[in-house]
């Protein structure tokens, strides 16, 4: 197979050198097929069909030109039919030629980061190709590369091929026409109206050709439903939670009409069971830690005594403050229509709540996402705790076991030990924070057992047994015997499934990802195009910044999408992991560079160095930043350390708006602080990339200097 495939290539190259060595230029020329077809129609039209396919084939710079002097030669009609037809079976063999010789090697060499790719084109690979086709936004001879290294059949490329390109063909083939009829190339032979008309038609042809397949797309997903005459808002938002009440805000800033309907509590799981309640919880956990450690700075303030339903008051106590910032009464006098209840869908502009119909141009889902609870034997017979009624204990448990060693349950774990718990943490991954490189992760872990927290990472969950008061859970991993473990009560953080059921979405055809998610395009629009979604129930991010990120976008397309639309940017999303040491990271880290075969340089700076650090009695964790090889160009940055989550903003900041390592240690930072280590790991990476061969010169010079 290896020696057939270097013969294609052998072939090949050939065929293109020949082409190049002996002037095959001379026949796109439009001369050579005026002369021939002068002479010999049939055999010009035979001659002209095989250099098209010979151009196509090779991937070979031409075929534009070439569709042109087919115009000009031979007409309207016969030159579309010999360019549709010879471009196609061009492509198909630029198709097989780049599947022959590279599809194993690539899908190999880049298995996982192709894997959605793949899945996508298995799924969609006609429509992809059509739209490419139709919407020449890279050259056709890449096309036909790149989609030969793709899940795609040959039969279907060819025929998406032929018909996607034939509405390109007769606008080009047409200029050719209005080129060949100028009998002076002059001002006034040039700019003739036909002449002019059919270069504006090329010039525009892009964009017709978007337009209509935006119509066309449209016109299949709204199929069967009739559009309201009138509406009742220019945008309705189904829920309130932090994407739900940006997209509500935005509508509401330009004097939108809006409703907003929450069928729950306004705020979203952020304000009432996720961000601020687990944070103010965490607050009350360090200042144990605070008193415990105030020795070290010669203040004897005794032991702590945790007042367990003192802490959970301040945690709703704290929710209360906050909430108005998300109440009813806001939004009402922002211009926001707020409104109790379930939304289901009726029709692509119509939901029904409370037994009203209300109908809108434009719909935004934003129902967020729920706890994870799996089906464990015995584990829905305890009433198990999750994000959502952790708030309501009253009393702290003696034995707590936690299920998931993600961001909440590493938050959560570290929390409650603080405040007395005796907590066992389970991780069905060979490392806490699977997600994170291991050395990072492993300061997490480290900090989390060095406080008393028992960590089983490789081992799942098994079963439930409870008797009378006693609870009991079975751990296994692989290869070992299975352990018991007794707890009081039992928290799930094994993840969250987006909110998707019970809106009607399955009736309206509204896509999904396999993972649940609603599945949205750049621009947050779902398979449906009045309806956009943002935020948990969208993802890829479940995260407070993330759903108001997208919250914006989606409430800008949803109203101004006619006239502009934005294309989501995720490339620099931040997120932070609350523990202590906190953990925070932007951009790419070292498993997802090496998951996608990027290269990176890594530099580390120790914060046991930073006078800061040491001044607080915080001086453990690291700064890591990973540049582009041979570059100061960031491609990503963590921090492990206190306070991590505001140092990170620095590196946030630093790669959107593509500012190296040398523009950081350009910068003064105030001293003493915890942001200079931001500047000493710029430091670093600078004394790895001074030129020695320069400081050699320098220290010879500075000796001369001295007379030595």
């Amino acid at each position: 197979m290896a020696v057939s495939k270097y013969l294609v290539v052998l072939i090949i190259g050939l065929a293109a050198t020949a082409f190049l060595l002996f002037d095959g230029q001379q026949y796109l020329s439009l001369e050579f097929f005026r002369d021939l077809y002068a002479r010999q129609p049939l055999l010009s039209s035979v001659v002209y069909f095989l250099v098209y396919i010979l151009i196509t084939g090779l991937s070979l710079p031409g075929a534009a030109l070439l569709t042109i002097v087919g115009g000009m030669i031979f007409g309207l009609w016969l030159g579309v039919a010999l360019v549709s037809f010879a471009s196609s079976i061009g492509a198909t063999l630029a198709f097989l030629a780049s599947r022959f010789i590279l599809k194993d090697w690539v899908q190999r060499k880049f298995a996982t980061y192709l894997r959605s790719i793949n899945q996508g084109v298995e799924k969609d690979g006609g429509f992809y190709l059509f739209s490419l086709r139709l919407i020449p936004l890279f050259p056709f001879w890449v096309i036909n590369l790149a989609m030969g290294l793709m899940p795609i059949r040959t039969s279907t490329f060819y025929w998406v091929s032929q018909l996607g390109m034939l509405a390109g063909t007769i606008v080009f083939v047409n200029a050719g026409v209005s080129l060949g009829a100028v009998k002076e190339f002059s001002a006034a032979g040039i700019l003739t109206p036909q002449l002019i008309l059919s270069f504006a038609l090329l010039a525009l042809f892009p964009w017709l050709a978007r337009q209509a397949l935006e119509l066309v797309k449209r016109r299949q997903a709204l199929a069967g439903y009739r559009r309201p005459k009138r509406f009742d808002a220019n945008l309705l938002v189904i829920g309130a939670g932090s994407a739900g009440l940006v997209s509500a805000y935005i509508a509401a800033t330009v004097k939108a009409k809006v409703m907003l309907i929450e069928k729950a509590q306004m705020g979203g799981d952020c304000l009432n069971t996720g961000c601020v309640p687990s944070k103010a919880l965490i607050r009350a956990a360090k200042s144990v830690v605070d008193i415990e450690r105030a020795g070290q700075f010669g203040v004897d303030a005794g032991a702590p005594k945790v007042d367990f339903a003192a802490v959970m008051g301040r945690v709703h106590q704290v929710i209360k403050q906050i909430e108005p910032h998300d109440s009813v009464e806001r939004f009402t006098n922002l211009g926001v229509d707020c409104l109790a209840g379930e939304a289901r869908f009726v029709s692509p502009w119509q939901v029904e709540v409370n037994g009203r119909l209300l109908s809108a141009e434009k719909i935004i889902l934003a129902t967020g996402a729920s706890p994870i609870i799996p089906p464990i034997p015995g584990l829905a017979d305890i009433q198990p705790l999750t994000s959502e009624n952790l708030w309501q204990l009253q009393t702290l448990p003696e034995r707590l076991l936690i299920i998931g060693g993600g961001a909440i349950g590493c938050e959560m774990a570290q929390a409650f030990q603080r405040l007395g718990s005796q907590v066992t943490l389970v991780e069905a991954m060979p490392q806490l924070l699977s997600n994170e490189d291991k050395d990072l992760a492993a300061g997490v872990s480290n900090s989390l057992a060095a406080e008393g927290v028992q960590i089983m990472t490789g081992c799942k969950l098994l079963s439930v047994e409870s008797e009378g008061a006693e609870r009991r859970a079975v751990i296994g991993a692989a290869g070992d015997k299975p352990v018991n473990v007794e707890f009081e009560h039992i928290l799930l953080a094994v993840g969250r499934r987006a909110n998707t059921s019970g809106f009607g979405l399955q009736e309206l055809g509204v896509a999904l990802n396999k993972n649940g998610t609603v599945s949205v395009d750049q621009y947050l629009r779902t398979s449906c195009p009045t309806i956009f979604a943002c935020g948990d129930v969208a993802g890829p991010y479940q995260l407070t910044h993330a759903a108001g990120h997208q919250a914006w976008y989606a409430g800008v397309n949803a109203l101004f999408g006619q006239f502009k639309k934005f294309a989501a940017d995720y490339s620099v999303m931040p997120q932070v992991i609350f523990t202590d040491p906190q953990l925070a990271r932007v951009g790419l880290n070292e498993l997802e560079a090496a998951a996608q075969g990027i290269d990176v340089e890594v530099t580390v700076y120790d914060l046991a160095d930073l006078d800061r650090a040491i001044v607080d009695g915080d001086a453990k964790g690291i700064v890591k930043v990973l540049t582009a090889p041979g570059t100061d160009r960031i491609l990503g940055a963590a921090v492990l350390g206190p306070q991590a989550g505001e140092l990170i903003t620095q590196f946030v900041t630093a790669i959107k708006h593509n500012l190296g390592l040398n523009k950081i240690l350009g910068l003064i930072h105030s001293y003493p602080t915890l942001s200079e280590a931001n500047k000493y790991v710029a430091g670093e990476w600078k004394r790895k990339h001074v030129p020695q061969r320069l400081l050699r010169w320098a220290e010879k010079y500075y000796r001369w200097k001295l007379g030595s």
